[in-house]
């Protein structure tokens, strides 16, 4: 039986379902704002949060809100992390590889995450201490352990640019090692797929709390790990996420330890 924060986190995953569906044929008339350098945010962004917003509030009006395009809506106890349309470079490309991810914390730790595929009808669920469910099926991480034969995904960051010589060095390294490697888009999915075993393991550096938080939940509750580079178990503050089965997600922490640099492996 899913927990009351769980249905509230669904029933606005899919009212953000509905909207990027609506405007996916009407994409070349979107309004479309640069943020920063090479971070696009459109108004289906903005109207897709403020679906979740709406649905959140109306069931816990106490409580804490963190969301991608609004920032800090509310505080509470508990707050939750919203990314409305993580993968927007694709939206917005017409590529159909996007999710909602909203996730809730406590005291920063993730208790219950949803990531929502509009365009496949995949809904990964998660609470702490029950598991984590595609569907309603239960899920685990890939029985992988080690990087040998491994199927990797990873992102390479606007905001981080400045270390993309060290991230490509660490490419070439998991790469000696690891079967291949996926760059998709969309950071939420790419955990997502690590918590089914569609992927074996996860890495990027410079994440948002939006575009983690369910995520990570979902490969705790499906049996794996997270932490960051240096090896620290936890939703990391840096934003340098390593996710997967335990030896893989080994592995990847002690290929990139040696050929980061220290900004990278702080906490």
């Amino acid at each position: 039986m899913p927990r009351p924060a769980i249905t509230i986190a669904v029933r606005a995953a899919r009212a953000a379902g509905n909207v990027i569906l609506r405007y996916q044929n009407r994409i070349e008339g979107l309004a479309v704002v640069e943020k920063q350098r090479m971070d696009f945010a459109s108004e289906v962004d903005r109207l897709a949060e403020a679906e979740i917003i709406r649905e959140i509030r109306r069931a816990y009006p106490d409580h804490g809100i963190l969301a991608e395009e609004s920032g800090e809506v509310a505080r509470g106890r508990v707050t939750w992390v919203i990314d409305p349309l993580d993968g927007t470079h694709n939206y917005l490309h017409g590529i159909p590889h996007c999710c909602v991810s909203i996730a809730l914390l406590d005291r920063g730790e993730p208790t219950h995450g949803v990531v929502f595929d509009p365009f496949r009808g995949d809904l990964f669920t998660a609470s702490k201490g029950d598991g984590a469910f595609l569907n309603d099926r239960r899920i685990r991480v890939s029985r992988r352990e080690s990087l040998a034969g491994a199927l990797l995904a990873t992102g390479f960051p606007y905001r981080q640019r400045a270390h993309l010589d060290a991230q490509l060095a660490m490419l070439r390294a998991l790469l000696q090692q690891a079967e291949d490697l996926r760059r998709s888009g969309s950071a939420a999915l790419d955990l997502a797929y690590v918590a089914c075993g569609r992927f074996d393991g996860y890495f990027e550096i410079g994440l948002k709390p939006w575009d983690l938080a369910a995520g990570c939940l979902l490969v705790r509750e499906a049996g794996g790990r997270y932490g960051d580079f240096a090896g620290r178990d936890g939703l990391p503050a840096s934003g340098n996420v390593v996710a997967g089965p335990l030896g893989v997600a080994k592995g990847i922490v002690e290929t990139l330890q040696p050929l980061a640099p220290p900004a990278l492996l702080q906490a």
